[in-house]
């Protein structure tokens, strides 16, 4: 096996926004080189089937036609957007070693008990899209971590920590890298920091309760450039809280499912209101956590989609005692990062090296991961 491989990585993330498809060379451990990346909108159609699909996995009705349709045009979803990636930069399949299928999350359930098994489920055929776009694809990147008994989550430290090796200048003190998707999450780098090094969590909320509020109470998608944020005023009581929740008391790694917490302490606030304090939440718990840590990063770099949203940026540089830039300004591709990981992972798996590490996940050793499906001749 060459050293580099060219690999496709492709996520869809719990916002439901659509797929991410990134082309990434790398040796699965310190070269990594971006190649073109693109954004595919899920359709609405496709936004309503995985909605009935996660409402069906969180109820426990495992056999849902729902579930099973969803899966359907989720993977038909993924084929076509390999298709439209390679059609647009011109590339044969033959220019491709391997894609890395994140899949889509409906379930997310780590064990909170060693004797019993979590569970994570993301939907999307692995053996489907090798067979319909002849190119080998790794995917299942959670089972075997939440098999062992991890947490399935976070996995992009390992990629954090390479992308962190490959700056032209690394940091030369420890890095926070902040990841505010639905939920967010921290990777924390010693300076010149080794995988098994790192540690890693899932703070809390990210844009996840932002984004129920604002459909709630208006029909909007998110608080576009946080803006009914900006225009309200943090209920400090409803804060309060919200920061009692046994899950911000325990220690990591420890990881959530996007719909783990809920509204009712915001649901009498006016909706400008609600948002500035889900927004002073998702940060609180970003900076309680770092209690956790050895000691606190000296810097921080935000990636993910709530670093466009400037009332998050803005209380997170409040509460942070550090400098806080987004992955632009560190020279990262925000848009594309999680995208990027799933293709490093892929290339990691074929190269038999751990994904995912004590302190990372929980997992009771470093383990290696992804279900291989080779392409049709």
């Amino acid at each position: 096996m060459s050293d580099t491989l060219t690999a496709i990585g492709l996520m869809s993330g719990t916002s439901l926004d659509g797929i991410d498809a990134a082309i990434l060379k790398t040796d699965g451990e310190n070269v990594v080189q971006a190649g073109p990346a693109m954004h595919v909108p899920y359709s609405r159609d496709l936004k309503i089937w995985v909605r009935r699909a996660i409402k069906a996995a969180l109820e426990g009705r495992d056999g849902a036609a729902e579930i099973g349709k969803a899966a359907g045009e989720v993977t038909l979803a993924h084929v076509l957007a390999v298709e439209r990636l390679l059609e647009h930069e011109k590339l044969t399949r033959k220019d491709i070693d391997v894609i890395g299928l994140h899949g889509q999350t409906i379930l997310h359930r780590p064990s909170r008990d060693a004797a019993v098994a979590g569970r994570t489920w993301q939907i999307g055929d692995g053996r489907v899209l090798a067979d319909e776009t002849r190119i080998d694809v790794v995917s299942d990147f959670r089972a075997a971590d939440i098999a062992a008994g991890g947490e399935g989550a976070p996995f992009a430290p390992v990629y954090h920590r390479a992308l962190l090796a490959a700056m032209p200048e690394p940091p030369e003190c420890a890095v926070g890298v902040i990841n505010l998707g639905g939920v967010s999450n921290v990777t924390y780098a010693p300076e010149n920091a080794r995988a098994v090094d790192l540690i890693a969590y899932d703070c809390g909320p990210g844009n996840g309760l932002i984004d129920e509020w604002m459909e709630l109470k208006t029909g909007e998608a998110m608080d576009e450039d946080g803006a009914m944020a900006l225009a309200g005023t943090v209920n400090e009581e409803a804060l309060r809280m919200m920061l009692l929740a046994p899950y911000l008391r325990r220690p990591p790694p420890k990881s959530l499912d996007r719909y783990d917490f809920k509204l009712e302490h915001v649901m009498k606030l006016t909706p400008e209101d609600g948002a500035a304090t889900l927004t002073a939440f998702t940060a609180a718990c970003i900076r309680d956590s770092v209690k956790f840590l050895p000691e606190p990063p000296g810097g921080w770099i935000v990636c993910g989609g709530g670093r466009r949203n400037p009332a998050i940026m803005a209380t997170l540089k409040d509460m942070l005692d550090a400098p806080v830039v987004t992955a632009e300004e560190a020279g990262w591709r925000g848009d594309d990062l999680e995208a990027e990981c799933f293709a490093y992972l892929a290339v990691r798996s074929l190269k038999k090296l751990p994904l995912s590490y004590p302190s990372t996940t929980r997992a009771p050793a470093p383990m290696k991961g992804g279900t291989f499906h080779r392409a049709p001749v």
